[in-house]
C-alpha cells in the first residue's frame, strides 16, 4: 500500500481563505485540494442550490429534443423510453416515463435481456417498438455509438433521441437529437452527468417548456442521486447539487419503491455510501439475475404495498447475486493460479458458464485482489463477453481500443468497460492486452494507493471539525471524505481482532497523553501486532461518527497502519 500525502496549498491561499471564511487551516485546506479558493466558492460548495443548476438548454440538440416530444404529443404518437439495465439505465427509464405519464399517457418503456440482447439499443427492441406502433424512442443511458441502429429504426418511420454520457465514438449516430455532454462539439458546461442525470436534464428542459419550476421536480431526485452514487461519477458541480437534493429526498419523502428498499435499515440518515452499498445493488440485482424491467416497476410503482412486494422479490435476486458472485469469484482465483498468471500486468479470464450477470462484480473482487485492469469473459449466444474494471489513473477504455481488431464491439468510461468478441480471437485479444497494459501502465500504479489529505494531530479532532466535515457531504469521487494522517499513535489496551476470521481489528489509541479514541480496521486483522506495539504507530484514517444503541461516538476508521 502506497501512502501519498497531497501536496500543500500555497500558504498565502490558505492563509486568506481562512480569513475569508473564519475556518481553520486544516478546513481551508482541504477546501483548496478541492479547487474551491474563494468564499462565493465555497458558499457554492457548503450551500449548494437548486439555481445552481445549468440551464438544459446549453445542452447541444436539447431544443431539437424538446420539439420532437412536444411534436409526439401534439400528435398522439407513441413514445418508447429505452434504457440500460444497470442501476443508470433503469432509474433514468424511470425517471422520464414517469415524468411523461404524469401529462402524456401513450408512453412505455424497455430494458433490454441482458442475456438475448446485451448492452445498449437493440435490434430487437427496435423491432418491438415497430411492431407495437411506437413512432419515437427516447435512449437513455445508452446509444451514442448506435450508428447502425438508429439507420435501422429510420427504414421502419421510428426516430430516436439519444441521451446518453459516455464517450461517443469516430460517428455520431444520426438520430433527431443526441444529448451528450462528452461530444466534442457540445459546449454544456458540466460533462461528468450520468445517464440519469442527462434524462433529468431532458425533463427539466421540458418543464421550462410547460411552466414548470425546478422546485416541483425535486421528487425526481431520489432518482438521480441513487444513478449518481452507482455510477461513481464526481459527485462536484452539478452532480453535487443533484446528488445533495436528491440525498434529501431519499431521507424525507422517498418514491415508494425506494423506501420499500430501505425500510428495513437502522440509520435515521443514508449517506452516499449507504446508497452505493445498500439500494445500488438491489436494483442492479434485478437485471443481473432476472430482468432489469423488475427495477422500473419497482421505481415507477405508487402503492406502497406493492412495492414492497416487489422490493422482497429483488431481495431474493439480491442473495442470489451475493452467492453467484462468491462462486465465481473463488473459480477465477484458481484460474488465475492454475496458469501461473499471478504476477501479469492484467488479468484476463474465462470460463464458458459463469454468469453474465454477475462478471461485473467479480472483475471488481478480482481488482481487490490482484490489483491490476481485469477482465472477466463467459460464453454470451456465439460470442465471448467481458466486463472490464481497472485500477486508479489506468484507462482500460484506451487500452481496449489499442485491442479493437480483436474485439467485435466495445464501449464504456476509464474505470469500467464493456466487450464481446468471437471465441476465436480470445487468446490472441489477451496477449495483446496484457502487451498493451505492461507497455503503458505506469509502475506506481501496479500498488493502491491511499491519498492523504493532511497530517493532523488527535487533539486537532473537535466537534466543530466535524460538523464542518459533515458539510462536505455528499462524498465522493472529486470529493472523497477526507483521509487524515497521525504518528507517535499508542494502543490504550483494548485492541483485538473482530469478524468471523479476524479479519477485521478494533481498539482504542491515544497520542501524546490525548484523550482516546475508538478505532476500526477493516481488512487489517493481519496487523495487530503492529497496533499493540509498544514503540507506537502511524496511521491513516478517516474520521466517522459510530451509532451504537442510540449513542453517537466519534471514531477514527483506520485504512492503513504501520
Amino acid at each position: 500500500m502506497r501512502w501519498t500525502i497531497k501536496s500543500k496549498p500555497e500558504k498565502e491561499k490558505v492563509q486568506a481563505l481562512q480569513n475569508a471564511l473564519q475556518v481553520d487551516e486544516i478546513v481551508a485546506t482541504l477546501l483548496l485540494q478541492r479547487g474551491i479558493e474563494s468564499y462565493e466558492q465555497a458558499k457554492q460548495f457548503f450551500r449548494p442550490t437548486l439555481d445552481d443548476l445549468h440551464d438544459p438548454f446549453l445542452m447541444k440538440d436539447m431544443g431539437k429534443a424538446v420539439a420532437r416530444i412536444e411534436l409526439a404529443i401534439e400528435n398522439q404518437e407513441n413514445i418508447l423510453i429505452f434504457g440500460d439495465y444497470d442501476v443508470d439505465g433503469t432509474t433514468a427509464v424511470s425517471l422520464v416515463s414517469s415524468y411523461l405519464r404524469s401529462y402524456y399517457p401513450n408512453v412505455a418503456t424497455y430494458i433490454p435481456d441482458r442475456y438475448n440482447e446485451g448492452y445498449g439499443v437493440s435490434y430487437q427492441g427496435i423491432d418491438f417498438a415497430d411492431d407495437n406502433g411506437f413512432t419515437l424512442i427516447i435512449a437513455l443511458d445508452c446509444g451514442i455509438k448506435s450508428v447502425d441502429h438508429v439507420v435501422y429504426a429510420k427504414e421502419k418511420g421510428i426516430d430516436f433521441i439519444i441521451c446518453d454520457h459516455h464517450r461517443p465514438g469516430a460517428q455520431i449516430p444520426n438520430a433527431v437529437a443526441v444529448l451528450d455532454p462528452k461530444q466534442e462539439d457540445c459546449f454544456y458546461p458540466y460533462d461528468e452527468l450520468c445517464g440519469c442525470g442527462v434524462g433529468f436534464k431532458l425533463i427539466q428542459a421540458l418543464s421550462c417548456k410547460r411552466n414548470i419550476t425546478i422546485f416541483e421536480l425535486i421528487p425526481y431526485l431520489d432518482l438521480v442521486a441513487t444513478a449518481i452514487a452507482a455510477d461513481i461519477v464526481p459527485i462536484t458541480g452539478e452532480n453535487r447539487v443533484l446528488a445533495k437534493f436528491g440525498l434529501q429526498v431519499i431521507n424525507s419523502n422517498p418514491r415508494p419503491g425506494i423506501k420499500a428498499l430501505v425500510q428495513n435499515i437502522k440509520k435515521k440518515e443514508l449517506t452516499i455510501s449507504d446508497v452505493v452499498f445498500v439500494i445500488a445493488p438491489r436494483i442492479n440485482a434485478a437485471g443481473r439475475i432476472k430482468h432489469g424491467n423488475e427495477a422500473v416497476a419497482l421505481l415507477t410503482e405508487y402503492d406502497l404495498d406493492q412495492a414492497e412486494i416487489f422490493a422482497s422479490e429483488i431481495e431474493q435476486h439480491n442473495a442470489d447475486r451475493k452467492e453467484l458472485d462468491q462462486k465465481i469469484t473463488k473459480e477465477a482465483l484458481v484460474q488465475i493460479i492454475e496458469n501461473n498468471e499471478e504476477n501479469q500486468f492484467s488479468t484476463v479470464v474465462y470460463q464458458e458458464d459463469w454468469h453474465k450477470g454477475v462478471i461485473g462484480i467479480v472483475a471488481s473482487r478480482l481488482v481487490e485482489n490482484y490489483y491490476r485492469p481485469t477482465l472477466v469473459f463467459t460464453k454470451s449466444g456465439d460470442k465471448l463477453a467481458a466486463s472490464a474494471r481497472s485500477v486508479k489513473d489506468f484507462d482500460v477504455y484506451n487500452a481496449l481500443e489499442a485491442c479493437a481488431e480483436h474485439l467485435e464491439q466495445f464501449g464504456g468510461h476509464m474505470y469500467a468497460a464493456g466487450m464481446t468478441l468471437k471465441e476465436e480471437n480470445y487468446v490472441a485479444f489477451k496477449k495483446a492486452f496484457e502487451k498493451v497494459v505492461q507497455e503503458t501502465i505506469h509502475p506506481d500504479l501496479r500498488t493502491p494507493e491511499i491519498e492523504i489529505d493532511a497530517a493532523i494531530n488527535l487533539v486537532d479532532i473537535s466537534p466543530k471539525l466535524i460538523r464542518i466535515l459533515k458539510q462536505f457531504e455528499p462524498f465522493g469521487p472529486g470529493n472523497m471524505t477526507p483521509v487524515f494522517y497521525s504518528s507517535h499513535l499508542k494502543d490504550s489496551g483494548y485492541a483485538k481482532t473482530i469478524g468471523a476470521n479476524d479479519e477485521h481489528i478494533r481498539g482504542f489509541v491515544k497520542q501524546n497523553g490525548s484523550e482516546s479514541f475508538g478505532v476500526v480496521g477493516f481488512k487489517l486483522g493481519t496487523k495487530l501486532d503492529v497496533l499493540k506495539n509498544k514503540q507506537g504507530f502511524e496511521a491513516v484514517y478517516s474520521i466517522e461518527e459510530n451509532e451504537w444503541n442510540g449513542k453517537i461516538n466519534l471514531q477514527l476508521q483506520l485504512k492503513d497502519i504501520r
